[in-house]
């Protein structure tokens, strides 16, 4: 009984840790991978670097990406920052 009474200001500051850090933070990683799943051609898109691009071929690990009338480029997928709407 004492035991737990020692432990339970330990297991209370993880519930709080786990409620307010690492369950959002998995939330939107599901939500990424979500998205870079999703990824079809003619998708606008925004990459980590903070190019705006248009998504020409989706292959399994890279996307890809044109960022202008004469330059397509291979993105790694994980440099997908979001895709953009209308």
């Amino acid at each position: 009984m004492q035991a737990l009474g020692q432990f339970l200001p330990l297991i209370f500051l993880f519930g709080i840790f786990y409620f307010l850090i690492i369950r959002p933070q998995q939330k939107q990683q599901k939500e990424h991978q979500e998205m870079l799943e999703a990824l079809k051609k003619g998708d606008k898109i925004v990459t980590a670097g903070g190019l705006f691009a248009e998504v020409v071929k989706v292959e399994e690990d890279f996307i890809k990406i044109k960022l202008n009338d004469t330059s397509i480029v291979k993105l790694d997928k994980a440099f997908v920052n979001r895709k953009v709407e209308a």
